[in-house]
């Protein structure tokens, strides 16, 4: 009996070592996910180039009417342009699926105006455990990876629709970085007072979309029909999908969106898997 004892006390020892290790672990700030992200950006950042001029009336003047009305409205005409931008989304309600809950979420993110490319990490946890992801858009290629624990892939989505979805979020993000929206790599067609299309290529690929405007030339929506719906099995299929922006505010003299929701506009109904508030932009980030 001595002996079983003292085998259920090694037993229970070894038990209570392992979770206070993995709590230690969930609780340290270090992750090889966050650390990826941080390389990745870095890079970016290290191979970008300075800055260079300053936005002029002449700039956009071949631009569709309600983009130029736009430029004006948010100050850009007269400030410094931009070789990137970091948006931190400090509150919001995240989808992975229509038939999974909720999760609040921190979602920053990196766009580089070289080359169109986005770098963003998800930072969140499910019942307590540490969840991950990593939503790149890098060298013509688009991937998506959700890691839990720190330590294991839920999934990781790759391929060329996934190639296109990046390019297409790169162009919905393009009057948030509006250097971007003045690349050749873009071209825009005027459609009304309140529309205009722009299309991207870049790597080989293109893909469009439609901006709309209110009344009062604030950029109100993307919608385009090129970002593909990819489950986290890898299930695809083409769904209408749109970014819907507004609550602007204006800081250090320019007026950016604080909110922002990505739609997918399924035949059963429209699911918006991100909601985000409290958006802060900053460009020129050299670290």
């Amino acid at each position: 009996m001595k002996r079983e004892k003292k085998i259920l006390l090694w037993i229970s020892a070894v038990i209570t070592l392992l979770i206070a290790g993995t709590l230690v672990w969930f609780n340290l700030p270090y992750s090889p996910n966050k650390a990826e992200f941080k390389k990745l950006t870095s890079y970016q950042i290290a191979k970008m180039p300075n800055p260079n001029g300053i936005f002029c009336t002449e700039d956009i003047a071949k631009l569709p009417a309600p983009v130029q009305k736009y430029f004006q409205y948010c100050g850009y005409i007269g400030t410094p342009k931009m070789s990137n931008m970091q948006v931190y989304y400090n509150d919001v309600d995240f989808v992975l699926s229509p038939d999974k809950p909720k999760l609040k979420i921190k979602y920053i993110q990196y766009n580089f105006i070289d080359e169109p490319e986005r770098i963003a990490l998800i930072d969140s946890s499910m019942y307590g455990i540490p969840f991950e992801g990593i939503d790149a858009y890098q060298n013509g290629v688009g991937s998506m990876k959700g890691v839990i624990a720190k330590s294991f892939t839920l999934f990781e989505q790759k391929g060329a629709a996934m190639d296109k979805a990046g390019l297409v979020t790169c162009l919905a993000e393009c009057l948030l970085l509006p250097n971007l929206a003045l690349q050749d790599y873009i071209s825009w067609t005027e459609i009304d007072n309140t529309h205009a299309k722009a299309t991207i290529t870049y790597y080989g690929t293109s893909a469009s979309g439609i901006f709309t405007f209110n009344d009062n030339v604030m950029m109100t929506s993307f919608t385009t029909d090129d970002r593909a719906n990819i489950d986290t099995n890898g299930n695809l299929q083409k769904v209408k999908w749109s970014a819907v922006c507004g609550d602007y505010q204006a800081v250090n003299g320019i007026k950016y969106p604080t909110t922002l929701k990505a739609v997918w506009h399924f035949a059963a109904g429209d699911l918006v898997y991100f909601d985000g508030r409290d958006v802060v932009i900053k460009y020129n980030v050299e670290k």
